[in-house]
């Protein structure tokens, strides 16, 4: 069981909050009481934890919330009481609008599925301050993922690069809108080749492809030249970048 042990206010509200959205048994006490024996965590502020996380309540694995961030707090939490490892793992699957699933011991805690240039913004915000993160990235759309997988190298974060083939699932009756985002999932499980980066060199056909998009996002209706779309396809300029830039060129 999971117990809450703060005088502490903001912690105490927004964590018992969370562990109820999560809709997991939990109990409260007041800090230095006896627990219950079933106890298998305590929740506690970090002035109330003592010299270390272990040191006011011996014998029971002690979780330091900050009220800024009680979800991981409660996922730690919950993967300490399932006996996993608690190791998040996030699992990209890249695209322009990439899905990306946050594992906690094994368990998925998050999903998002945002705009690729947000992508890498999203991971870091949910690996920040994390021991040992393992971001897993899917193999395909080549330009997108080697955005991500650049962005987050730079940032010195541990990223693993996954054959993705087989990771996304069929999709079933009133399931719609899913498939990156499970896949995302998938591609979390699987452990993959380290890298620290990816260089891709687009090809004609994914080149023309960021032309027409740009033809079809200008309101001149005007095409990109190769030299701006390839910026475009290594992530040197968005593509309404590149738009205004070439409309700038235009006007000089």
């Amino acid at each position: 069981m999971i117990v809450v042990a703060t005088n502490d206010f903001e912690v105490y509200h927004e964590v018992v909050n969370a562990l109820r959205d999560r809709d997991v048994e939990f109990t409260t006490v007041e800090p230095g009481t006896n627990l219950p024996e079933e106890a298998e965590v305590v929740v506690t502020a970090e002035s109330e934890s003592g010299d270390g996380a272990g040191d006011t309540y011996p014998g029971v694995h002690t979780v330091v919330a900050d009220p800024d961030d009680p979800r991981k707090a409660v996922e730690e939490a919950l993967a300490y009481m399932r006996g996993g490892t608690g190791q998040v793992v996030v699992g990209v699957d890249p695209g322009p609008n990439p899905g990306i699933a946050v594992l906690h011991g094994g368990m998925v805690v998050a999903t998002y599925q945002v705009p690729v240039e947000d992508a890498a913004d999203v991971v870091l915000e949910e690996v920040a301050d994390v021991p040992d993160p393992v971001v897993r990235v899917g193999d395909g759309a080549r330009l997108h993922g080697a955005r991500v997988i650049d962005a987050l190298g730079e940032a010195g974060v541990t990223v693993e690069l996954v054959d993705e083939t087989g990771t996304t699932p069929y999709l079933g009756r009133g399931a719609r809108n899913m498939d990156d985002v499970l896949a995302a999932v998938n591609i979390a499980h699987l452990e993959g080749e380290r890298v620290s980066g990816r260089s891709v060199e687009p090809t004609a056909g994914e080149l023309q492809v960021i032309k027409n998009r740009s033809r079809e996002r200008s309101e001149e209706n005007r095409t990109l030249p190769e030299r701006l779309a390839r910026q475009v396809a290594t992530g040197e300029l968005t593509l309404d970048e590149a738009i205004a830039a070439h409309r700038e060129e235009i006007e000089e």
